[in-house]
């Protein structure tokens, strides 16, 4: 455990965003997943794409993924939509 005040808190701050960081990449997991499903299923699939795209833009430019990961990411599931139609 530091001793000085500025690292004690650095260190609970870094455990604050590591938790936040967590909750919002668990998020964009789960709404790449629920983008393929639908995808897969056929079932509304414009809208799908166009929010999870948004998601993962935003994801990007937050940091919480880099931008070739967001692009590749957006590419194929654009890909899989064009193949299911």
């Amino acid at each position: 455990m530091p001793n000085v005040k500025s690292a004690i808190k650095r260190v609970t701050v870094s455990e604050k965003k590591a938790v936040a960081n967590k909750s919002k990449k668990t998020a964009i997991r789960s709404t790449i997943k629920k983008a393929k499903a639908n995808v897969a299923a056929g079932e509304n699939v414009e809208a799908t794409l166009k929010a999870t795209q948004k998601a993962v833009d935003q994801a990007a430019a937050k940091g919480h993924m880099s931008k070739n990961a967001a692009s590749r990411m957006k590419s194929r599931l654009a890909k899989a939509a064009k193949a299911d139609k």
